[in-house]
């Protein structure tokens, strides 16, 4: 497997996220674990070649399920044409996972090389 390949798997598990079935994890999974994701976040840095005290800390929402109050919010904030990467800093989420979270929404359409193989169950 490629280091990149990899890292992208270690990202989506990162953000909660069932790397082969895009399915979000279930609350209780060791994945939503606040010491979980900053191990996998520290590793996702570790392959990138950067050391993990080099970057910022995770947003604070990084890996936690989406609430339907998110989802409306995030529709409302999307549908007034505030940009992605606004969206995210106001929601405690990374852009990544706010473009995944308007793809399963059917609001945008995946971007090429985003790995969404089946729509995400939360």
């Amino acid at each position: 497997m490629e280091l990149q390949a990899a890292r992208q798997i270690i990202d989506t598990l990162a953000q909660g996220i069932h790397p082969v079935t895009g399915e979000v994890m279930p609350e209780d999974s060791p994945y939503n674990a606040p010491p979980v994701i900053r191990a996998l976040f520290a590793v996702s840095q570790a392959l990138d070649g950067q050391p993990a005290k080099a970057r910022r800390e995770p947003p604070p929402n990084a890996g936690k399920p989406w609430s339907a109050q998110e989802d409306g919010k995030l529709e409302s904030a999307f549908s007034a044409g505030i940009d992605v990467r606004d969206i995210a800093l106001e929601m405690g989420r990374t852009a990544w996972a706010v473009e995944a979270r308007l793809v399963k929404l059917g609001k945008i359409a995946p971007r090429p090389g985003m790995r969404m193989s089946s729509p995400l169950a939360n």
